[in-house]
């Protein structure tokens, strides 16, 4: 994963099942006035290509699958952002019959924007935090596996039992081994 998307993301926005105040708000952050935009983010409808989840609304016995089935169409490092009191906890529909309470009951969630309708300086602040935390989850995938042993070639192909290890923790400083010419 390059640096760019981080400088760069794009954001899936789903609604679950909420009032739709929530959303009147994300799309006041893509308006003129607030211009989440100016920041990079992009708004998309394919889950493939985002990098950021925003859900809004309590989770729906409907909407449950759905919403599971995106975030394991997303592609890693990935983040979760719940926006709005009724994604945080289920809110006013906590507990109705056909309601699943709150996003973290399914998937896990990164970001928490509480508030109903959560107000856009909220919501783009949730969105700046939540680059923070992609970045740092960036950097978790950049480290390199180690290997056991010396790399061997036999009859032209590389033999591979027994060469995967764990996953090194470099310390600072430490640069990485086969990346340099």
């Amino acid at each position: 994963m390059s640096r760019h998307s981080v400088r760069s993301p794009w954001l899936l926005h789903f609604n679950a099942g909420s009032c739709n105040g929530c959303d009147v708000e994300i799309l006041a952050c893509l308006a003129p006035k607030y211009d989440i935009e100016r920041f990079g983010i992009v708004n998309t409808g394919n889950p493939i290509q985002a990098d950021i989840l925003l859900i809004t609304g309590p989770i729906t016995k409907r909407a449950r699958e759905r919403v599971v089935e995106l975030y394991v169409q997303m592609p890693e490092p990935k983040v979760v952002i719940a926006v709005g009191a009724c994604a945080c906890t289920g809110g006013v529909f906590r507990g109705m019959y056909n309601v699943e309470n709150g996003v973290d009951s399914f998937i896990p969630v990164d970001v928490y924007i509480p508030g109903c309708s959560a107000h856009p300086e909220q919501i783009i602040d949730g969105v700046v935090k939540s680059l923070g935390i992609l970045a740092g989850k960036n950097k978790e995938m950049e480290f390199p596996t180690q290997l056991r042993g010396p790399v061997t070639i036999d009859r032209g192909q590389v033999d591979r039992r027994g060469l995967a290890g764990s996953v090194a923790s470099l310390e600072k400083g430490c640069t990485n081994r086969g990346t340099e010419n």
